[in-house]
Parts: C-alpha cells; structure tokens; sequence
C-alpha cells in the first residue's frame, strides 16, 4: 500500500513540512560525503541505545544526550529517506494546518524524541545505531489519523502482478499501517540482533504520541474546525 495523495487540502502553506524534508535531505548528502567514515560518522550522531544508557561505556557524553535529536534526520539509505519523505509529504501539510507551524515542529521532534526513547526502552544495550525520521513521522500518521478521520487515501494497491488504485479511508489505512507495526514489534520482542533492522517500537511510539496530540488539536486552534474541515466534516453521515 502506497499513498499517492490525500483528498485534504491544505489550510496554510506547509513551510515547516518543506523545510523538514530537505534538512533530511541536506542530511543525506552529508552523509554521502563520509565515505569510510560513515560508520564513525553513525556512532556520533545516530542513537546508539548502549551509549545513550551507559550499558556499553559508563561515560555518558553530551554528545549523547543529542543523539536522539540529531538521529531523525539521518538515514541508512536512499529508499529509506525517499519512503520517509514521501509520508511527510503527504500527511504533514494537513497537520502542520491545523497545528500552526511552530507547534507543529515542536510535536514533530517531540514525537521523534518520544519514538527514539520507545526504541531504547526496548533494547537499552543494543550496540546499532538507530537512525531516520520514522518515528517522527508515525508521530505525524497518528495525529492525521485523528484530525482527518473522513480524509480518504489514494493508494497504490499491489496484489503479485495486479497493480491498480483505490481511494482508503484514512482511518484504515493509518489503521493497517500501524497494525503492521505494532504486530512486528510484538514479534521482534526478545529477539537479539545482530545487524541493523527496522526499530519497530520507534514506529509505535511515535505513532501514539501523535494519536493522543491529535485529539488535543482536532478541532483545530481554540478548539474550533475551520472553515475548509467543516466543509470536509459535513461531507459525511456519522452514525
């Protein structure tokens, strides 16, 4: 399943969202510029939970403590930034709108700050380096999933060789997406590993952080649906 774009339009122009995703972009190309240092380069910036909690080294560093800040703007590859991106993309201009733009960049680091400290809770020693902006970005998902409950998704359907589209009620598809996560995460629950793999519990934490920001702000600042949600609200019968 994947979104090609959202029937909400925006309610303000998503300079934040924009400005986000090339940070992680400039991010990128940063990292590109390592070379042979890159895993260096990783150790420094990207959260290490054994170095964040002192399971590996008993000299915690500041250097440390700005790991899970500096970490979601970094990436293990090119479709791992392309995925990310693509999400933000289509899901945060609409949240940024009913946020506000500085309170929506508070909650987006909030939420990947929230995401990195699920992930480390989860595996305190782990010795790999935890990088990308998923977890603030499920954050987003979670937030979108609340404040847009009758947006419908335009989604890319795969079945073997059977391509078509179809247009998902949010709901469901944030729904099944976080289904996968929560589901993986489960499975992975003692499970050591030896080499990187997807931080599913970041996923999970990021997402229910948004989810509970979104009921705060669901109607809107002060409480209030504007004008274009009152439009999208009064589309729909409610049961």
């Amino acid at each position: 399943m994947i979104p090609l774009h959202d029937d909400i339009p925006s309610e303000r122009f998503p300079f934040v969202t924009y400005g986000l995703i090339a940070t992680n972009v400039l991010a990128w190309f940063v990292e590109l510029a390592q070379g042979r240092h890159l895993d260096a380069f990783f150790r420094a910036w990207a959260v290490v939970p054994g170095q964040l909690t002192g399971a590996l080294r008993p000299d915690f560093a500041p250097p440390e403590a700005l790991t899970p800040l500096t970490s979601m703007f970094l990436h293990g590859g090119w479709m791992h930034l392309i995925g990310n991106m693509w999400f933000l993309y289509i899901f945060g201009d609409n949240v940024e709108g009913r946020m506000g733009h500085f309170r929506y960049l508070l909650f987006y680091l909030a939420a990947g700050l929230a995401a990195a400290a699920a992930q480390v809770a989860l595996a305190p020693a782990s010795p790999i380096p935890m990088v990308g902006a998923s977890g603030a970005i499920a954050g987003v998902l979670g937030a979108y999933m609340v404040m847009f409950p009758y947006s419908r998704v335009l989604t890319l359907l795969t079945l073997g060789f059977y391509v078509t589209t179809a247009r998902v009620a949010a709901p469901w598809f944030l729904g099944i997406w976080f289904g996968i996560q929560a589901l993986s995460g489960l499975a992975a629950l003692g499970v050591k590993q030896a080499t990187g793999g997807v931080a599913w519990w970041a996923h999970i934490g990021g997402f229910a952080i948004g989810f509970l920001a979104g009921w705060f702000f669901r109607g809107g600042r002060g409480g209030r649906r504007g004008r274009r949600w009152d439009y999208y609200y009064d589309r729909f019968d409610r049961t």
